[in-house]
């Protein structure tokens, strides 16, 4: 299209739910804000109990406060705007505000993919090496994977960002989303997209698949160490060391995988929206439920804390 023949968009309009009646995006919206604080809170928690208290001062509870710290971001990127579409019918979001937003929104996701491939391998680690496990683990060690596990989100974000803010846009300016994602960003550019749409799909492979394929190796080896074991209750206290990463990894990668790999013909912008919400809204709140309900350490953690604060002596609280 010849450049005189569109006009320069300065900002967009998130449509998100605005088809739904006033009562139901209420509610919606009621739902969302408890969800929002429950997950601020909860992760906000973990990260002050794994600093605070020297009982979780180890490799597995430094990359989970590493993990709470990206919740938390991928958090502030998401909702508090969508919560704002909610309220508006249609809410505006500026050109370099959608741009931001995009860009947090990769890089906080890429960072997750690896973060959770390097817990695989530190549990891999704990159960296979379990003997090694404090020199292969050290603090030097931990720093660099966990250094590693954030960088490739700014590449990939920086690239995919700037390559389609690039483009021209063109007629509406109406983004079928409640976050600047980019599909529905993709579909208002006025220019042959064909080779971003490549890249992004070929990226988004790599993104997705070179952890999971690490944290299946990481699990086909751990599965593997713990059928030798011969005691009925030393594969359960094996197994329940890695169940909340496991149950973490399968709520994240199903999520994603169901929004970002099906046909195009079975994906709707609604059902899409659908499926955004179960790993930006849902999965970020089940986090740290699941790793405090299913760990003693944090919750024995959770009680010596809270006797600290009310300064009274601690009772026994659980025993392993």
């Amino acid at each position: 299209m010849a450049p005189g023949n569109w006009t320069r968009v300065t900002q967009f309009i998130l449509i998100s739910f605005s088809s739904l009646p006033t009562e139901i995006q209420s509610l919606l919206f009621l739902t969302f804000l408890i969800i929002y604080l429950i997950t601020l809170m909860g992760n906000s928690l973990i990260i002050l109990l794994t600093v605070a208290d020297p009982m979780l001062h180890s490799p597995m509870y430094f990359f989970l406060r590493n993990l709470s710290f990206m919740e938390i971001g991928f958090n502030l990127v998401v909702v508090p705007k969508m919560l704002g579409t909610l309220l508006d019918k249609e809410t505006t979001i500026s050109f370099l505000g959608c741009a931001i937003q995009m860009y947090f929104f990769f890089f906080f996701g890429v960072a997750e993919c690896f973060l959770l491939a390097t817990m695989a391998y530190d549990r891999y680690v704990a159960i296979c090496s379990p003997l090694q496990y404090p020199v292969i683990m050290n603090q030097r060690t931990c720093a660099k994977l966990a250094a590693a596990s954030w960088f490739p989100g700014f590449p990939v974000a920086t690239v995919q960002t700037a390559w389609l803010f690039s483009f021209p846009f063109c007629g509406t300016n109406k983004v079928n989303h409640f976050f600047c994602d980019s599909p529905p960003v993709l579909r208002l550019v006025c220019a042959d997209t064909a080779p971003f749409e490549v890249y992004a799909i070929v990226g988004t492979i790599l993104v997705v698949m070179i952890p999971c394929l690490l944290i299946l190796c990481s699990y086909t080896h751990i599965t593997a160490a713990i059928l030798k074991i011969p005691s009925a209750k030393g594969k359960q206290k094996a197994f329940s060391t890695c169940s909340s990463h496991l149950l973490v990894v399968s709520l994240f990668y199903v999520s994603l995988s169901l929004t970002y790999f099906r046909p195009k013909s079975n994906n709707s912008p609604e059902s899409k929206k659908l499926l955004s919400l179960s790993y930006t809204v849902v999965t970020p709140m089940l986090n740290p439920i699941i790793y405090s309900l299913r760990n003693k350490e944090v919750k024995n953690a959770l009680g010596r804390t809270f006797y600290k604060v009310l300064q009274k002596p601690c009772p026994l609280v659980s025993k392993k």
